[in-house]
C-alpha cells in the first residue's frame, strides 16, 4: 500500500512517517513545503493552496494522511487571518484531494482538530463526534469548513474519507504551550495553578499514530468522524504535578482561586488563556473504540514520561 503523508516534517507527520517505515508493507511518500535540515528528505511542493500541483506525486497513491496544516496567522493580518487559515487548511485541503480523486486514490485520512467541536465543555458532558460544530476560532473554523468540503467531494466522487478531530497532541518532540509548560516546571517557576478543578482531555502522539493507522483501510471508518484522546481526562493542577513528578522536579504550585485567575487574566487581555488553564474538554472516543476496536495503549503517565524523555534528550 502507498501512503502519501503531508507535513512530513511537522509534530504528527514526523512520527507518523516513522511508524509506517516499520511496516514492509507500506510504501510511504513523505511532502513537505520545503526540506529542513536534519530530518529526512521529502518531497517538496512548496505552498500548500489552492494552486498546489501533486499529479506527479499522486501517482500509484493509495491512501493520503493530510496532516499539513497553518495553526496560526500572527505573521499576518490581525483583521482577517481566517483568509489565510482558509488558504491552506480549506483550499489546500479540498485541492489536493480533487486532485487525489482524478488520481485514483481510495482514501483520504484528514487530521483534523477538536476545535471544531468547540473550546470548552460542561462537568461529564463530553464532546461527541455527531455534536453540532461550534468552532470558536478562525483555525476552527477553517478546520470545519475543511471537513463540509470533503464530505461533499466523498459524495460525489466516491473518494473514501475519514476525518479525525484529536485532543491536545503531546509527546516527545511537543511544541507550543505544552513546551512552555514543561519548561516552567522543570525550572521551578511558581505557577498559580494549584486549585484548578477542572477536566481535559489529552492523546499522546503514539496513540493518535495508532488510531490513524487503523483508519487508513479499515472499512468501518469509510466517511466517519471520529474523536480521539487517551481517554484518561485530567484536571490542569494534576497534569502539572505529573509533569512534575515526571521531570524528577516537584511542580511548584501556588492555590489561586479560579475566579481570581480569570479576572487578572480579563484585565491582562488573557482570556482565551485562562480559559484552557482552567476551563475543561472533555471528548467522548467510544465511536472509535466500538467501530474500529481500537483502545489507546499508552496511559497519560507513559505519555508523559515518553514526552520528558525527550525533553531532556
Amino acid at each position: 500500500m502507498r501512503i502519501l503523508v503531508t507535513g512530513a516534517n511537522g509534530f504528527i507527520g514526523r512520527a507518523l512517517e516513522r511508524e509506517f517505515l516499520l511496516f514492509s508493507e507500506y510504501d510511504v511518500i513523505p511532502v513537505v513545503r520545503h526540506n529542513i535540515d536534519g530530518f529526512r528528505p521529502a518531497k517538496q511542493v512548496g505552498d500548500i493552496d489552492g494552486s498546489t500541483q501533486w499529479a506527479s506525486i499522486l501517482d500509484g497513491v493509495d491512501v493520503i494522511v493530510h496532516t499539513a496544516a497553518t495553526v496560526t496567522a500572527h505573521k499576518y493580518s490581525d483583521s482577517s487571518p481566517i483568509s489565510e487559515f482558509r488558504r491552506v487548511n480549506v483550499e489546500g485541503t479540498l485541492n489536493l484531494a480533487r486532485q487525489a480523486v482524478r488520481a485514483g486514490v481510495n482514501r483520504f485520512v484528514f487530521i483534523s482538530s477538536i476545535k471544531v467541536n468547540g473550546e470548552n465543555t460542561l462537568p461529564n458532558q463530553p464532546f461527541l463526534p455527531e455534536d453540532k460544530p461550534n468552532p470558536i476560532d478562525a483555525y476552527g473554523t477553517s478546520k470545519l469548513e475543511a471537513e463540509l468540503a470533503l464530505i461533499k467531494l466523498a459524495e460525489e466522487s466516491g473518494l473514501e474519507v475519514v476525518i479525525i478531530r484529536p485532543c491536545l497532541v503531546y509527546g516527545s518532540g511537543v511544541k507550543g504551550n505544552f513546551l512552555s509548560m514543561m519548561r516552567c516546571v522543570n525550572s521551578g517557576i511558581p505557577l498559580p495553578l494549584g486549585v484548578i478543578d477542572n477536566k481535559r482531555s489529552m492523546i499522546s502522539i503514539e496513540n493518535l499514530v495508532e488510531l490513524v493507522i487503523i483508519c487508513i483501510d479499515h472499512p468501518n471508518a469509510v466517511n466517519q468522524i471520529f474523536l480521539a484522546s487517551d481517554g484518561e481526562d485530567i484536571s490542569t493542577t494534576e497534569l502539572l504535578q505529573r509533569l512534575g513528578k515526571a521531570l524528577d522536579k516537584p511542580a511548584r504550585l501556588i492555590p489561586i482561586p479560579v475566579s481570581l485567575l480569570t479576572f487578572i487574566a480579563a484585565l491582562l487581555g488573557k482570556k482565551s488563556i485562562a480559559q484552557r488553564l482552567c476551563g475543561s474538554l472533555q471528548v467522548d472516543i467510544s465511536k472509535a473504540r466500538e467501530m474500529l476496536g481500537w483502545e489507546p495503549l499508552i496511559m497519560v503517565n507513559e505519555g508523559l514520561r515518553r514526552t520528558v524523555e525527550g525533553f531532556k534528550k
